[in-house]
């Protein structure tokens, strides 16, 4: 797995974590890493991007310096507000993201060539979803303080 996707870190995180900033619950943020994953794997069935192709350089440019994701970005794929919850619990996330976490190596494996599209970032290969991966999980993993913030 991910160097990040610890099993202590998603053991520390309960129903009852509260998020230091934003809106979310432990479990949407699960589920929205679960979304995340399944764009970089093939399995989802959005494939669009905020940006237009000629803004991706700059944006490969930012994802790929040492600066943090934003506090409070919006997505306008996926909007504002919470979505539904899609599993029965958070411990049926918490296993469904580590299913997702392997598909992803597995895609990988099979597709080295393939780019599928970030929302934001739009085409990413293989190097460049590990980074935004780490990015991401960061910054969720700060949200929840089961990390210090950097």
């Amino acid at each position: 797995m991910f160097e990040f996707i610890e099993d202590s870190l998603l053991e520390k995180l309960s129903i009852d974590t509260k998020p230091v900033w934003g809106t979310m619950t432990a479990q949407h943020m699960i589920e929205h890493l679960v979304q995340t994953l399944k764009a970089s794997n093939g399995n989802s069935p959005i494939n669009d991007c905020m940006n237009p192709p000629e803004k991706f350089p700059i944006l490969k440019k930012i994802l790929l310096s040492n600066r943090p994701l934003p506090k409070g970005f919006v997505n306008t794929i996926v909007g504002e507000g919470l979505k539904p919850l899609q599993f029965e619990n958070l411990d049926s996330a918490k296993n469904e993201l580590k299913k997702e976490v392997n598909f992803f190596f597995n895609y990988f494996n099979q597709h080295p060539s393939e780019k599928p599209n970030n929302p934001t970032f739009g085409p990413l290969n293989y190097e460049e979803w590990i980074v935004f991966h780490k990015k991401h999980f960061t910054h969720h993993y700060t949200q929840f303080g089961l990390i210090p913030a950097l």
